[in-house]
């Protein structure tokens, strides 16, 4: 099997120039046009690569790089640049990226630069740490039903959420922490590990509003920044898993501070 790529770049002459040039040497190149696609893209089907342009609006290179860090995804990472002073590269690697080249480049340059990141790559060792969340545990009885259920006080978990030794539960959802799974009702929910970490917090806290640095904190260990879309983009995927037609929305956007799980 060739070896893919998954190339975001805004700009569509370079985009589609790199991604002729790539599929030519070989590679099956997947290209998206941002840093929104690039991470949805990257949850979907991880690739042996991804080529990141740092400067794309909304989420840029350096973001996507920095959460799927943070979600362990060792993925190999190579930077597009125009940026070419020191400080601009170390931001780059301190962000997690593996290698950069700089604008304007010469593609054989991108090539080698490509083959020394795949070598690195073990053989048998997972490209990019699957998102999904484990699904050993034994099937049980349906998820409705627990043994019982009661008010728990364990720390981290406001007065809204029903626990038990193994399950939490709120606003009609319920979640196995230790088999990584959850449902609403009797549907289970297919979500990433950081779709669940996400959803854990705010069932946890149910009926609490959680500003958008407490969730950052407790998500990805440090906070994006006002202007960061990151958690919109996530909160986005979750209520896409969540909602139902004709069903209350359980995700509440309280404009200016965070987010909210309640069942209005």
């Amino acid at each position: 099997m060739p070896p893919t790529v998954l190339l975001a770049e805004d700009d569509r002459a370079i985009r589609h120039a790199l991604e002729r040039a790539l599929a030519l040497e070989g590679y099956q190149v997947t290209a998206v046009a941002d840093g929104v696609e690039a991470l949805a893209q990257a949850h979907r089907t991880p690739p042996d690569v991804l080529v990141l342009d740092v400067m794309m609006p909304g989420i840029d290179g350096l973001q996507v790089c920095r959460v799927l860090r943070a979600e362990g995804d060792r993925t190999p990472i190579l930077m597009l640049t125009a940026l070419v002073e020191t400080a601009d590269r170390i931001a780059g690697l301190d962000a997690g990226a593996d290698d950069y080249v700089v604008k304007p480049f010469d593609v054989e340059e991108v090539f080698a630069r490509l083959r020394a990141l795949l070598r690195r790559t073990s053989p048998n060792e997972s490209v990019a740490t699957a998102p999904d969340a484990p699904k050993e545990a034994p099937p049980g009885s349906p998820p409705g039903s627990s043994a019982g259920p009661s008010q728990g006080s364990s720390p981290g978990s406001s007065p809204g959420a029903v626990l038990s030794e193994r399950y939490i539960q709120a606003a009609g959802l319920r979640m196995d922490p230790q088999a990584r799974r959850a449902w609403r009702g009797e549907r289970e929910l297919e979500l990433t590990r950081t779709e669940f970490e996400l959803l854990e917090l705010l069932v946890r806290n149910s009926g609490i509003v959680l500003d958008h640095s407490t969730i950052y904190d407790r998500i990805w260990g440090y906070d994006f920044g006002p202007g960061s879309k990151n958690l919109a983009v996530y909160v986005g995927y979750l209520r896409r898993k969540l909602d139902e037609p004709g069903a209350p929305q359980l995700i509440h956007t309280v404009r200016g501070v965070g987010y909210v799980l309640r069942e209005d």
